[in-house]
């Protein structure tokens, strides 16, 4: 089923972090360009644990890219869930990789539209 906004609305998308990575060291690609098209008429919604993720991953995978995520972050206009502490897994619909729950909880907590992952974990719920 495909969700169509009434024209005028604003919608409110979550993105996990391996869009952000993306978006982020490939700026001429299509998830930022999908991204660009969200940022124009929508909402963005990051979390302070896919943030935290985030910087794991360039610290692990691109160190001399830190930067890139760092002016990436700064110019974009996003909303800030701060993700809870302690999260009960018997609280939310069954992920099967615990790692992607505070991702799953933030989305649901900051009652967002939209939850946008290349995550293949996430195609079950």
């Amino acid at each position: 089923m495909l969700f169509v906004p009434a024209r005028g609305s604003s919608l409110r998308f979550f993105i996990d972090t391996n869009i952000l990575v993306s978006a982020s060291l490939f700026p001429s690609g299509k998830v930022a360009y999908v991204l660009s098209h969200i940022l124009e008429t929508h909402t963005l919604v990051l979390c302070s644990y896919s943030l935290s993720e985030c910087r794991t991953v360039f610290d692990r995978k691109f160190p001399d890219k830190k930067h890139v995520l760092a002016t990436f972050l700064e110019e974009t206009d996003f909303e800030l869930y701060e993700t809870p502490a302690n999260i009960v897994f018997n609280d939310f619909p069954y992920i099967r990789d615990e790692k992607d729950l505070p991702i799953l909880a933030s989305a649901i907590l900051a009652e967002v539209d939209i939850l946008l992952t290349g995550d293949k974990d996430f195609q079950e719920i």
